[in-house]
């Protein structure tokens, strides 16, 4: 398996990308990896070339460029060389800690969406108490959404917490105001009806304070309103984090509870740790393409490394397109 990698994405490129990158090829015997961006940037801080294959480019997309004029003006930038050689055939999934809104232009115009897609998006893995997580997808693909956005949503979601997470039946809920069937505005109330019209597994309704309890095995919303949520949960986490650390560091008694608490603390820490989930997948497209965290290290970016490896052993795209022409998901888009 080859895997396609913007070396130079991210806030901690290149350094934090090719350790990553190293770390994932002495856990995974069975992949390659081909790094775009620059060679003597890249040779600097890698300490080994096995499995590896270089290819240089000068032209970086930077997050404060327009996203989609910075696609179409920098063709040999690192993340559309990526792409480009997903699209070509030359490796089966892409990854990069860049530009969100550029990678999704680039995943979207390069890899192509899959027949019968109307939007792809784009989907983290969120972490729960009981530690199965859920999946939330759109987190920025889509600021405004159409219901019937939302049921392909639902359906790729499912198919990625059964064939990836190997979660059976995955429960579908639809992200609102109230959990009963009639709360919510125009697009909820259409989504509602056909998700509830489907195949799948839909709970219903299900409101942002229990997403993290587990409510749901993947939860669909417009993209505006699902960044929202991506960012105030890692927001708050962090806030949690920094203030346990405060209360528990102001004093001598705190300091010996802090050192009786140490194990358990780490533990609620990697529960509710980003770098554990992988990075955010754009679903709807023909090969994977994800989205790594723009703050990764490595090992945030080996796990991410890990998602696509994933995804690429599960056919993903393909189980997508099949259920789409088995009839059991389509929908005409409204006016």
């Amino acid at each position: 398996m080859r895997l396609a990698v913007d070396a130079m994405g991210g806030d901690h490129a290149p350094l934090e990308i090719v350790k990553g990158v190293e770390m994932a090829l002495k856990t995974f015997s069975d992949i390659e990896i081909t790094l775009f961006g620059d060679e003597v940037a890249i040779r600097k801080v890698l300490t080994s070339e096995e499995r590896i294959t270089i290819v240089h480019t000068d032209e970086v997309i930077h997050s404060d460029e327009d996203p989609v004029k910075a696609y179409r003006r920098k063709k040999n930038a690192s993340m559309v060389l990526a792409a480009n050689a997903v699209k070509e055939g030359q490796a089966d999934a892409c990854l990069s800690a860049g530009s969100t809104g550029a990678y999704l232009a680039t995943g979207l115009f390069v890899v192509g969406r899959i027949d019968g897609i109307i939007r792809p998006a784009l989907a983290p893995t969120f972490p729960t108490i009981d530690g199965r997580g859920f999946v939330l997808l759109d987190v920025g693909a889509n600021a405004e959404a159409k219901p019937e956005y939302l049921l392909q949503f639902g359906l790729m979601g499912a198919i990625y917490a059964e064939k990836v997470r190997g979660i059976v039946n995955p429960r579908v809920g639809l992200l609102n105001i109230g959990a009963e069937e009639n709360k919510g505005n125009d697009l909820t109330k259409a989504a509602f009806n056909l998700l509830k019209q489907s195949n799948l597994n839909f709970i219903g309704n299900v409101e942002a304070r229990d997403l993290l309890n587990g409510v749901a095995d993947v939860v669909v919303t417009d993209g505006f309103t699902g960044n929202m949520v991506l960012k105030t949960t890692e927001g708050t986490a962090g806030s949690i984090m920094k203030m346990l650390k405060t209360s528990l560091t102001s004093g001598f008694i705190s300091k010996i509870a802090a050192l009786m608490m140490k194990s358990k603390l780490s533990g609620m820490k990697k529960l509710m740790d980003y770098k554990e989930q992988g990075g955010a997948a754009l679903f709807g497209v023909k090969s994977p393409v994800i989205k790594a965290h723009g703050s990764s290290d490595a090992f945030a970016f080996h796990n991410a490394i890990r998602q696509a490896k994933l995804m690429v052993q599960a056919n993903l795209a393909e189980e997508i397109e099949q259920a789409l022409k088995s009839n059991d998901i389509k929908v005409e888009v409204t006016k």
